[in-house]
């Protein structure tokens, strides 16, 4: 998308503005399946080499990193592109006011980004982590049942890496794992062929290798579950010990046992305050985050709602005077969640103390805390591929299991739930785990980060978006060009063409201020009081230190 140029373009001005003041120096950058396993290009081995090469990190400056803001925990967008109607179907996005207004493809986030490294490591230059490019662990280059490890292996496998020289690699904690995730993905589940070829997995395989469960070893296709070091606190399937994975063959996070199973593995290091908060209490029915940038509403709905309801509820919500709240998507929402709580452990939601949450009972008749909708649509293979919505479970997640109800995937894990319908029709759930279907799931609405508001964009039949000038709004609420292009009395994408290609190197400000008809310093003041720029009196806004969840 074209956000992904404007958040480059953001974090270059900020450096050389910053310069200008003479305050910041720029640093240069230097589960059914079938068929066997597959690698998705590119197939990188795993070479490690020898202690005596390890090297220092090389630098991510904030153009790199593409967070202007430089905050500990900024949030990649999802990825989803195509907006979705209640029945599933592919529909233009629609403007603010009309229905379905506010899914997740009506807002552009921060674009992912990534840098091969050309050494078997991956950077993520919004999140700053550096990750191993592939799961592939024999030097086979070939990804399968062969290379996933216990997730005792999985520890032991970080504690001795040496990948690139580095010699500080990581189990990534569920938080970290889920950041990696794509949903332009298409949820392979109700999947019913035989060859994995075609598929789209959760991840983006421009730069990570991945396979699907490897048939040819007696699993299936769907069983590419990559581990976590997060530790549910409590057990599920009646007193598994539990650790949360994200299964990027069907776009879920969930709860899985620690022995008697193997896992994919994608090694991490870098940026340890990516699943951090600093919560404040604002006082008025708001919190906000300064790890994340993001204020969410301190309580919730208070009742369930369908989908379509949800979007409708964050849209009109009035909370601390502000009228820009929306539907969090998925990434947004699944890092709100506080792994360290739980029901059984804690006896709370799998949320900060600071929050309120409803409490429910439970289809086991059991006292529990709520789902919460996202704004992103579940894409599947089925004739109505937009039908669900993820959501985020901060209780216990059941399933119907062997005659009874229990907690299959443990509170923090993520599934979906179809967008509307009757929750009665689904008496023992859906699925190998008979997962809970209860369609009016609550809600906690969220506003700020950095977003632009699109609507209008057009469709082809098969339903992929065409990323041109939106035909109908395009509101920022957080771009710091958008407000800039206003103050000058220019559309957002003139003064983006003026500057140029950030990938090309700085811009000149002289010759883009001579495109545009104005002066070098009206250009300048534009962008150095632009909201999200430089603030009122110089030098990079505030931080707050960010405190574990």
């Amino acid at each position: 998308m074209k956000q992904h140029r404007y958040k480059i373009l953001i974090g270059i001005l900020i450096v050389f503005l910053l310069a200008g003041c003479g305050r910041v120096s720029p640093e240069p950058t230097s589960e059914e399946g079938n068929d066997s396993a597959m690698v998705a290009t590119p197939a990188l081995s795993v070479v490690e080499p020898t202690a005596s090469q390890t090297q220092t990190d090389a630098p991510v400056t904030s153009a790199d990193a593409g967070d202007p803001a430089s905050l500990a925990a900024p949030l990649p967008d999802t990825g989803q592109v195509n907006c979705y109607d209640l029945q599933g179907g592919t529909i233009t996005c629609p403007a603010e006011g009309d229905v379905y207004f506010g899914q997740d493809a009506n807002f552009a986030g921060q674009q992912p980004a990534y840098r091969d490294n050309g050494d078997g490591t991956v950077t993520d230059l919004v999140t700053g982590l550096m990750w191993q490019g592939s799961p592939e662990r024999d030097g086979k280059n070939i990804i399968n049942a062969a290379d996933k490890l216990s997730y005792s292996e999985a520890l032991a496998a970080a504690d001795e890496a040496t990948l690139a020289g580095y010699d500080d690699w990581r189990l990534p904690t569920i938080t970290e794992l889920y950041s990696l995730i794509d949903f332009s993905g298409l949820d392979v589940s109700g999947y019913n062929g035989t060859a994995a070829d075609g598929l789209t997995p959760f991840i983006n395989t421009d730069y990570f290798a991945f396979g699907y469960g490897d048939t040819n070893a007696g699993e299936r296709l769907i069983d590419a579950q990559f581990a976590s070091s997060t530790l549910y606190g409590s057990t599920t399937m009646n007193g598994n010990q539990t650790m949360f994975g994200v299964n990027f063959a069907d776009g879920r996070i969930k709860g899985y046992p620690i022995q008697n199973k193997t896992y994919y593995v994608l090694l991490v290091r870098g940026n340890t305050a990516y699943d951090s908060h600093a919560f404040i209490d604002n006082g008025d029915g708001t919190i906000s985050d300064g790890a994340t940038g993001l204020m969410w509403q301190q309580a919730d709905s208070g009742r369930g709602l369908d989908w379509a309801e949800a979007l409708t509820y964050c849209d009109t919500l009035a909370d601390g005077g502000y009228a820009d709240w929306r539907l969090p998507d998925a990434r947004e929402l699944q890092h709100l969640v506080d792994y360290s709580r739980s029901p059984d452990a804690t006896q709370s939601a799998a949320i900060d103390a600071l929050f309120s949450a409803s409490q429910i009972q439970n289809e086991a008749g059991q006292a529990d805390y709520a789902a919460y909708w996202t704004g992103t649509t579940h894409i599947n293979m089925s004739s109505t591929p937009g039908a669900n919505t993820v959501y985020v479970n901060f209780g216990e997640s059941l399933g119907y299991m062997n005659g009874h109800w229990l907690d299959v995937h443990g509170a923090g894990a993520q599934r979906s739930d179809p967008k509307a319908g009757d929750p009665a029709a689904y008496p023992t759930g859906h699925g190998p785990q008979g997962d809970a279907i209860r369609i009016d799931n609550y809600v906690r609405c969220v506003r700020g980060g950095v977003v632009t508001t699109e609507s209008g964009n057009q469709v082809t039949a098969a339903g992929t978006a065409l990323m041109g000038e939106p035909a109908g709004s395009n509101r920022t609420t957080g771009g710091p060009l958008a407000a800039a292009a206003a103050a000058l009395g220019i559309s957002e994408d003139a003064l983006v063409a003026a500057l140029g290609d950030p990938t090309a190197g700085p811009p000149d400000f002289a010759a883009a201020a001579t495109d545009l008809g104005i002066t070098e310093a009206e250009l300048m003041a534009a962008l150095a009081q632009s909201e999200g720029g430089i603030p009122p009196g110089g030098g990079p806004p505030p931080q707050q230190t960010p405190t574990s969840p």
